[in-house]
């Protein structure tokens, strides 16, 4: 096992400084089985580069113990630990410091390598005061990041579907990568915080990625074998046509016995060359992805069939629960995109094989800057459910704008679908998943801060209950390694509110989709107001929002769990921030805060756009503090931010104040 060298991509997260503290040390690991070996290479690559030393066997002096429980006699300090931390879970490791050693303990390989990279984050602090044994176990089996990566460039969305960070890391020109390095260097990044399986393509499959399924398998067995020595289980999307498409069927029907059998043979074989394989990801019905409903079945029926093809060799499928009429007539107020999720699967909830696992989406819509929690995360409690995030930035400012995320992913994780006594969604689902904002740029994210992002999902995955403040200082001191001040707390003002600068300065108040239709960046407020996609403000003269409620609008609210049936029913009780996607609000209409709708739009897009401004002149005090390429890449990124954040402002504001003919109360100009 060696570590990837990378010389010619960032770091991120995991620099050589990071690993200083580990490296100076006398370290013992103990264990055998793959994983544990990638642990002793890390430790002896620090070790090489900061002197210390590490061995496989033997007595102290340590002043670091890395062993499996399993790995005979243990040291007397690590033995100690083992007894007073008692049994560990799979993925599990237990710290602890005592008599002057540091010690990490794990039952299985997994739990030691998450545990070498727990050392990493705390650093020296690891190896000072006395600490007791401290458990540390992931809250959910899987944390999954699915790619939208495709093999062929397509024509519209180019070769990573909605990326925006270059090209695939896995794919060039139609063809795997010869070197496949820097996908090794990826699954280091992600083990280190806390991911443990990927989904490699893109969810809409096209005609080049399907057969990845079938004779371009070798290829999902290259890409397996360098994110192994990492812990990380590939996953691969598959189109719910591919009896028809690779198999030569004349249907794909999942009750039909011959397409079964295919897909059982077909499963069967993709093992027999990935023995770890992780299993399938469908989106089915959806945007013009075949499904089960062109045979009248069920998607219960659909993910059923894929379930039993993977239960034999362990494997799950992901069935994503995205699925709307985006055909709609914008005249019809009565079709609500909204409802779909929860009216096409709500009915299906016990119907799900224990290997299926529904993948929600976390809000109703589209990955919106601000949407209500989804209902379907609680009308199913007989069915696994992964909660999906979104951590390419497609309507949050695409990896372009500095827009840290975990605060507004803490939000959906701590909310509680039956009140705030009740289970909240952290509690409900089985695992977490997001989709990747990872190309072959030199920062692996385009924006050099975007990493932020990625980093802190790992992290929320493993922990629903982190703070993402503390998460994104723990980000700033690995990646700018030592990170003194004032880089520090600069970075930390810059983004921690950033979501909400992000959200003050788009679209208003949960309204959302005010962006340019089709590649989704920049401001177009009516955009999308009279097209197939369900994605309307219905702004008019007299006011704007959609009337969501059950006793005048689309009846959305009912699929909530009471309070929030009622809450969000009540144009008093609604939340200010939530206001416009549950109701159709005069632009006079008094907010909780005390404004009216139509000077919140105004005062809160000249007040983001000012935050975006407040950004880059923070960031013009840090030249020479970081590197002067990543200072520069950023800087003419924020310069681009504060660009289109007025334009923003100008557009939204200038679009209300002509629906309306109501003057900002400050007296601004308004274009």
């Amino acid at each position: 096992m060696t570590i990837p060298e990378l010389t010619d991509v960032h770091a991120a997260w995991l620099p050589p400084e990071a690993f200083r503290a580990i490296g100076t040390r006398r370290t013992l690991v103990l264990g055998e089985g793959a994983l544990a070996e990638t642990v002793h290479a890390e430790v002896a690559a620090a070790c090489a580069r900061y002197g210390g030393t590490v061995r496989r066997t033997g007595d102290g002096p340590f002043d670091l113990v890395l062993a499996l429980t399993t790995a005979g006699p243990l040291p007397p300090v690590a033995a100690a630990v083992m007894a007073e931390a008692g049994p560990i879970g799979e993925e599990g490791h237990v710290l602890a410091r005592r008599d002057g050693v540091t010690v990490v303990l794990a039952s299985a390989p997994a739990g030691l390598l998450y545990g070498l990279f727990h050392l990493v984050r705390l650093g020296e602090p690891a190896f000072e005061a006395a600490r007791p044994a401290e458990r540390h176990e992931p809250a959910t089996r899987r944390r999954m990041l699915d790619h939208w990566d495709n093999i062929a460039v397509h024509p519209v969305m180019g070769q990573v579907e909605r990326g925006y960070a270059g090209g695939s890391i896995f794919w060039r020109d139609g063809v795997l990568r010869d070197d496949l390095t820097r996908v090794r260097g990826y699954g280091r990044l992600l083990a280190a915080c806390g991911i443990n399986a990927i989904a490699i393509n893109n969810v809409n499959v096209h005609a080049t990625e399907a057969r990845l399924l079938t004779d371009r398998l070798d290829e999902v067995a290259a890409i397996a074998a360098e994110l192994r020595p990492y812990g990380i289980r590939v996953h691969l999307s598959v189109t719910f046509a591919a009896p028809i498409v690779l198999g030569g069927l004349p249907t794909a029907d999942p009750l039909d016995e011959d397409v079964r059998r295919w897909w059982a043979a077909t499963t069967a074989r993709v093992y027999e060359t990935i023995p770890d394989f992780g299993g399938y990801v469908v989106k089915a019905d959806s945007e013009g992805q075949p499904g089960p409903f062109a045979y009248g079945r069920s998607h219960a029926d659909g993910a059923g069939m894929l379930a039993d093809a993977l239960a034999p060799h362990g494997g799950v499928v992901h069935w994503r629960a995205f699925v709307y009429d985006h055909r709609q007539d914008w005249r019809d107020r009565s079709t609500d995109r909204a409802r779909a999720a929860y009216d096409h699967f709500a009915p299906l909830d016990g119907r799900f094989g224990d290997n299926a696992i529904l993948q929600v989406k976390y809000g109703p819509m589209d990955f919106q800057p601000r949407e209500p929690v989804s209902p379907v995360i609680a009308a199913m409690p007989g069915t696994r459910l992964a909660v999906e995030l979104q951590v390419t930035q497609e309507y949050t400012g695409q990896q372009k704008h500095v827009c840290y995320l975990a605060p507004m992913w803490r939000e959906v994780l701590d909310f509680g679908p039956w009140g705030p006594e009740g289970a909240t969604v952290a509690d409900v689902a089985t695992e977490f998943v997001a989709v990747s904002n990872v190309g072959d740029d030199l920062y692996w994210t385009g924006h050099p801060l975007a990493q932020a992002n990625l980093y802190a999902f790992g992290r929320l995955a493993w922990d629903p209950r982190l703070d993402p403040a503390a998460i994104l200082d723990e980000w700033i001191d690995l990646t700018f390694a030592p990170s003194p001040e004032p880089l520090r707390g600069t970075l930390h003002t810059m983004m921690d509110g950033s979501w909400r600068t992000y959200e003050r300065y788009t679209a208003p108040l949960g309204v959302g989709f005010m962006v340019r239709p089709g590649h989704h960046y920049g401001p177009d407020v009516d955009g999308y107001e009279y097209t197939p996609w369900g994605t309307y403000h219905f702004a008019d003269r007299d006011g704007v929002g959609v009337d969501r409620t059950r006793a005048t609008g689309t009846g959305y609210t009912g699929q909530y769990p009471q309070p929030w049936s009622d809450v969000y029913e009540s144009l008093e009780q609604c939340p200010d921030e939530l206001l416009l996607f549950f109701h159709h609000v005069p632009y006079g209409h008094v907010l909780h805060s005390g404004s009216t709708v139509i000077q919140h739009i105004y005062d809160t897009h000249f007040a983001g756009a000012e935050e975006v401004a407040d950004m880059r002149a923070h960031w013009d005090k840090l030249e020479g503090l970081v590197d002067p390429t990543l200072h520069a890449r950023v800087k003419e990124l924020l310069d681009e931010q504060l660009r289109c954040a007025e334009e923003w402002r100008d557009q939204v504001n200038a679009y209300f104040f002509r629906k309306s003919g109501v003057p900002d109360g400050r007296a601004r100009r308004i274009p």
